[in-house]
C-alpha cells in the first residue's frame, strides 16, 4: 500500500469514527418522563344553581392549586376561551344560556394542563392534572 492510500484509509476511518462518536453523544441519553403536575381542588361554586331557561352567567369557582393557565370543565367540556384566571384560588368562567337550557345536574372541574419540559432531554415536564368534580344544579 503506498504512501497516498494509507493516507486515505486514515483519513475515512478518522471520519468514521468523529460520526460515531458525534451519534452517540447526541442520543445516549434518554426524555425524563413528565411527573405528576398540582392537584386542583373546588371547595365552593358561586352561584351553585340556576334556573333552566336562563342567560348566560358568571360562575366564580373557588379552591386551591389553581395554576395560572388553568381550565374550568363544565359537564366535561373544557371552558378554555371562557375562564378567567383571578388567581390561585380563583377562576371565573362565563357559561352560556345554551348550557343550562334544560335542567339537571351538570359537573364542574378544573384542569391544571400539562407544561413541557425544558432543556434537550425535556427536564421538568408536568401532567395535567383535574380536580374531583363538583356538581352544578340547573332548576
Amino acid at each position: 500500500m503506498n504512501k497516498f492510500q494509507r493516507l486515505k484509509l486514515v483519513g475515512k476511518t478518522l471520519l468514521a469514527a468523529l460520526i460515531a462518536t458525534t451519534v452517540a453523544c447526541g442520543y445516549s441519553a434518554k426524555m425524563t418522563a413528565p411527573v405528576a403536575g398540582t392537584m386542583p381542588a373546588i371547595s365552593q361554586l358561586s352561584p351553585d344553581s340556576a334556573t333552566a331557561g336562563g342567560a348566560a352567567f358568571v360562575l366564580t369557582v373557588n379552591g386551591t392549586n389553581f395554576g395560572s393557565k388553568a381550565v374550568v370543565n363544565w359537564n366535561g367540556v373544557a371552558q378554555t376561551a371562557n375562564t378567567t384566571y383571578v388567581s390561585g384560588s380563583q377562576l371565573m368562567v362565563t357559561i352560556p344560556a345554551s348550557a343550562i337550557a334544560t335542567s339537571g345536574t351538570f359537573a364542574v372541574t378544573v384542569t391544571n394542563p400539562a407544561t413541557p419540559g425544558s432543556g434537550i432531554y425535556g427536564t421538568g415536564a408536568t401532567l395535567a392534572e383535574t380536580s374531583t368534580m363538583m356538581n352544578f344544579t340547573v332548576n
